[in-house]
């Protein structure tokens, strides 16, 4: 896939988050918006995974923790075929398997997930596996910066440093936002880079809708051998709809059908301008 089609994609698979929200009148907009660009780039370009041999062990493990920006993972998963991208008309109606978290009864969903904290442990453990059957893959996850402050995450950074997890890489979709303000104002974990470093990560910080900036981070590692790879992406809630960035109203916003025409509209004239 070329840099134009990858940038392509991700005004597309923009317009389909918003297209699934807004039929299901429920999701988390903002957030699933600041990181689909990363969900892009480890889909098409880094991940080795393939919808018709999910199981394959070879394969590698990606695990989202913040499970709540699943209309995200959900349209990336269909955008590369691992179910058919009409079963998400069904988003969040009863008895879909569609939720609004992350579950295994969804074809190529790894873990369910969604209690902010655990992704990162389970990836630990899966770093770990691999290292004792030694075992090639990576393992991937993607926290929010609002679920930093839970305490399992602190817990998970010690044990990967540890184990030297140099086969795991946790990128923070780092939107400096949060449910009920910004996050210096709720609960403040600056500077993550020093924290993570002091406990033993090997840190690198790109701008998270840098398509090739993402790229050359997440397909070239470990950084430092023997390190647990940490990506901070800097983000923007909302990204890619002007009346939605940065506004925490848009956290799990629905947009009307006024708004949600505008929001198209400007979608639509992003893609015209890359073609």
């Amino acid at each position: 896939m070329t840099n134009q089609e990858l940038r392509l994609k991700s005004v597309v698979l923009r317009k389909n988050i918003l297209k699934y929200i807004y039929i299901a009148k429920a999701g988390h907009t903002g957030g699933s918006l600041s990181c689909i660009d990363i969900l892009n780039v480890l889909y098409n370009k880094v991940l080795n995974v393939d919808p018709k041999d999910f199981k394959n062990p070879n394969r590698d493990r990606y695990i989202q923790s913040k499970g709540h920006c699943v209309e995200a993972l959900f349209v990336t998963l269909a955008d590369r075929g691992f179910f058919p991208e009409s079963d998400l008309e069904t988003l969040c109606a009863y008895q879909s398997h569609y939720i609004g978290h992350p579950t295994k009864k969804v074809h190529g969903v790894e873990q369910n997930t969604g209690a902010l904290g655990h992704g990162l442990s389970i990836c630990v453990g899966e770093a770990i596996a691999a290292k004792l059957d030694d075992k090639r893959h990576r393992v991937f996850t993607l926290l929010g910066d609002g679920e930093l402050p839970e305490g399992s995450n602190w817990e998970a950074f010690l044990s990967a440093s540890h184990y030297k997890l140099d086969n795991l890489y946790a990128i923070l979709d780092n939107n400096k936002q949060q449910i009920t303000g910004n996050n210096k104002e709720v609960m403040n974990t600056d500077s993550v880079r020093d924290k993570l470093q002091s406990f033993g990560w090997a840190v690198k910080e790109v701008d998270g809708h840098n398509l090739e900036q993402l790229e050359e981070a997440l397909k070239n590692g470990p950084f430092e051998e023997g390190k647990p790879n940490f990506i901070i992406a800097h983000t923007i809630k909302g990204k890619g709809v002007s009346f939605m960035e940065g506004s925490l109203k848009w956290h799990h916003g629905v947009p009307t059908e006024e708004q949600y025409a505008l929001a198209q509209s400007e979608l639509n004239t992003a893609e015209a301008l890359i073609h």
